[in-house]
């Protein structure tokens, strides 16, 4: 293969890439959102400077992806956090866990999705919509809600997924010091609402060294929601380059 023709791939092996480019085009993507109050003080060790703590909330999300260009079928849950930076009001995504390989890898190396490998679900039980998060064999989420229980004003489902987000990507050199270290944003636009709805719905987070959602713990609920939707994934833009500041 030429230089040329090394410049022009996206990822590796060459005989076989780990994912394809995008951009991402999800059809169903299925939310579970549940959003709490937490203890403020492990929240100012987490968000990193130039971001500042909004306010002490958290939400705990699991998303189902049945139907992701390029991607295929996947799950993915995690924790988001309140923030600031220059006074526009986001989010941090704190920590992803995804069951999907080429989801991971496609997240962590085109943009800064703080991705690793979990096994998160998102079914319906009866008459609840269950979201789970187990990492290795053990559980570390659990989020249960009352299933379409009540319908929620599809803007107010829009401007939850829709906030802008921030997240820190980290690439060491071959030197082990940081090649890439750098604050990105990006916003999901392209969007539409199929449905939504809110519930009652609690929220148990277990311990785990490796998974440390409980780190943040569950003060109280503040909103429970579900939300069907059509959308694609937003190009991320880097908003602070760590090493030249």
């Amino acid at each position: 293969m030429r230089i040329q023709d090394v410049r022009q791939q996206l990822t590796t092996p060459l005989d076989a890439p780990a994912f394809p480019p995008g951009p991402y085009r999800f059809t169903d993507r299925e939310y579970l959102t549940i959003t709490y109050r937490t203890d403020p003080r492990p929240l100012e060790c987490l968000v990193p400077e130039p971001l500042h703590v909004a306010e002490p909330t958290v939400r705990f999300e699991v998303m189902r992806m049945p139907d992701t260009t390029g991607l295929g079928d996947y799950t993915e849950a995690g924790q988001v956090l309140s923030v600031d930076y220059e006074g526009e009001r986001g989010e941090y995504n704190l920590a992803m866990y995804v069951n999907g390989f080429p989801a991971i890898a496609s997240g962590r190396e085109i943009s800064a999705f703080p991705k690793k490998l979990g096994a998160p679900s998102l079914t319906i039980d009866s008459d609840t919509l269950v979201g789970t998060l187990d990492y290795g064999s053990l559980r570390v989420a659990t989020a249960i809600m009352g299933y379409k229980h009540a319908p929620l004003d599809a803007n107010q489902a829009r401007d939850e997924i829709c906030a802008p987000t921030f997240m820190l990507k980290l690439l060491p050199g071959y030197d082990g010091r940081p090649r890439i270290c750098e604050l990105v944003r990006t916003q999901i636009t392209d969007i539409t609402v199929k449905g939504a709805w809110t519930g009652p719905a609690p929220l148990q987070l277990f311990q785990h060294a490796l998974a440390p959602l409980a780190d943040l713990p569950v003060l109280e609920i503040l909103s429970a929601r579900h939300v069907l939707t059509d959308l694609t994934l937003a190009p991320p833009e880097v908003v602070h380059d760590y090493l030249n500041h």
